[in-house]
């Protein structure tokens, strides 16, 4: 089996603070003062810098494991960007079990807030705590995203199919699918939110096994 199913409610308080904006300084009086010729004009506020854009991690997998994202893409740019950082960050959890690193590595403390991370790292932990990794085929698919938030948050939900792939014990090499007469479809809600840098990072992940209608 390639994911256990861990369920997490999201952290109210965390998404909160997260949401937060942070005002900027209040317009100063519209009459000019006499003798400040060279001064900004109220309706003219000097500029502030934009945020740095984020340089985001290279995320690599082996070619024994395939994750696809079916039918990914969107034509709206605000929800293409959201899809591309949400399959950036599973496809981290995964590299991160392949390359046996328990605390998830760079790359996903990248895509994660600090109450996410702790999550991940416990499903990291149930695979290299016992020296497992994994390989075959997962296919993610259907996903919905729902913004909130005045776009700053959002909700992302999707599938995966574990039906092709597998873990394996390092040491041994003993390999084992998903349990006979289980579901291998698991239905996933994720919440996330923007960051200064634009980059959108997982609050919690839900999940639900046998709920696709695939």
């Amino acid at each position: 089996m390639a994911r256990h199913t861990v369920t997490t409610a999201a952290l109210a308080t965390t998404t909160a603070l997260l949401l937060t904006a942070c005002g900027g300084p209040d317009d100063g009086p519209s009459d000019a003062i006499k003798g400040a010729d060279n001064a900004p004009s109220a309706s003219q506020p000097p500029s502030t810098p934009a945020p740095a854009a984020a340089d985001r991690p290279t995320v690599t997998l082996p070619k024994d494991f395939q994750l696809t994202f079916e039918k990914w893409t969107s034509s709206d740019s605000e929800t293409q960007a959201l899809l591309t950082d949400a399959k950036e960050q599973l496809r981290a959890g995964y590299a991160a079990i392949i390359a046996n690193e328990a605390d998830g590595g760079d790359a996903l403390a990248f895509y994660d807030t600090e109450s996410s991370l702790s999550q991940d790292r416990q499903w990291i932990k149930s695979y290299t705590g016992e020296n497992l990794t994994v390989f075959g085929t997962l296919p993610a698919f259907d996903p919905k995203v729902s913004f909130t938030g005045g776009k700053k948050a959002a909700s992302l939900t999707y599938c995966t199919d574990e039906s092709k792939a597998y873990s394996r014990n390092r040491k041994t090499g003993e390999v084992a699918g998903n349990p006979t007469g289980e579901d291998p479809q698991i239905f996933y809600t994720v919440s996330l939110a923007r960051n200064a840098q634009g980059v959108w990072q997982n609050l919690s992940t839900r999940s639900e096994r046998g709920a696709c209608s695939r």
